[in-house]
Formats: structure tokens, sequence, C-alpha cells
């Protein structure tokens, strides 16, 4: 099972510009709000994705935004974890304050200010070996490295800071597939 599997709604980005969204649960009318919000259904593995082609951040930001508050009607376990999301009037793009990477089942975190690094260590992100990034406390499985990075990213947008999440999906083709339902038990 991939960290896109966790919550209920996972909003994300690949490394190429699609902002993407999964759902892990029915949610009443969130086929035609997410259609009416400009994301394009796909099939793929297994799942129904929901992309909305690379563009503009502000135009990601205001598509997302429409259907995450849709949703948000529904369930509270979302998490936006979309880099192309985060457009903000007077923010740069160019090179964040904070990064996070997710690389097969580790999470590693590189900060570019003095004031990004206190507030990974304020959120129990430990210096790495390598000195230059920081890892998250250790013993968490996927659920708690999700909730690490969201924590930690909330956490920086509230004190002004650019966030950038890398999923390590490349391409739209590159999301893992849906998790196989659990088998039956024999009686």
């Amino acid at each position: 099972m991939s960290l896109l599997d966790l919550p209920d709604v996972f909003i994300g980005s690949t490394d190429d510009g699609h902002t993407f969204v999964v759902l892990n649960r029915r949610i009443r009318g969130a086929d035609r709000l997410l259609t009416d919000a400009g994301f394009l259904a796909r099939e793929h593995l297994g799942r129904t994705l929901y992309l909305l082609p690379p563009g503009t951040a502000q135009d990601a930001h205001e598509r997302a935004g429409v259907a995450m508050y849709g949703l948000l009607a529904h369930t509270h376990d979302l998490v936006d974890l979309s880099w192309m999301t985060r457009w903000s009037p007077g923010t740069p793009e160019a090179d964040p304050d904070l990064r996070f990477q997710f690389t097969d089942g580790t999470v590693t975190a590189t900060a570019g200010t003095t004031a990004a690094r206190s507030l990974l260590e304020q959120c129990g992100f430990a210096l790495a070996a390598d000195g230059s990034s920081y890892q998250p406390p250790p013993g968490l499985e996927q659920r708690g490295l999700l909730g690490a990075v969201t924590a930690a990213e909330t956490h920086a947008y509230t004190h002004g800071l650019t966030v950038r999440v890398g999923l390590g999906i490349a391409t739209p083709m590159d999301i893992p597939a849906a998790p196989r339902p659990a088998s039956p038990v024999a009686p």
C-alpha cells in the first residue's frame, strides 16, 4: 500500500506538474465535483485518477481549492501535498524554504533557511548523518510519516515559509496501482 492509499482523499503533484486526486472511498457526488472543477477522470491500474494537466500554479490552486472544499463536506480525511496548488500572489515559486522528498517508504527534508531548519527541529525532525538533510522521528510507519510531513508542512505555511513536497512520482503513469482488495476469509 502506498501513502496515496491512506486518507479518504489524497491530492498530490507529479514531478512533471500534473495535479492529481485519488479517492480511496466512495464519496457521493465526487466525480461531478472534480470534473466540474476541471479535473479529467482517467482509469489507471485499477483506480480512477482525477488529473489536472500542468498549467499555472494559480489555476491549479483555484481548481483544487474548489474541489477540496466540496470534498470536505463529505470527509475530513483529506491530505493535500500538491506543490502545484500552493500558489500565493506574493510568493515566488522558484526555490522553496523547505523540501520534503518521499522515496521508497522514507522521507527526507531539506531546509533552505534558518527558519525552516528550526521548524523541522520543532516538529521532531533530526539532522541526518549527512549533515545537510533531516529525517522524521524514527519508527514511524507510512501513516506516521504522512502525518509528520503534513504537520510540518502546515506549520511551515503558518510561518510564511514556502514548501515543496516531492512524492517520487515522475508522471501520472507512475502513480501506484490501487491496492488489491483483501481476499475473503474462508469459513
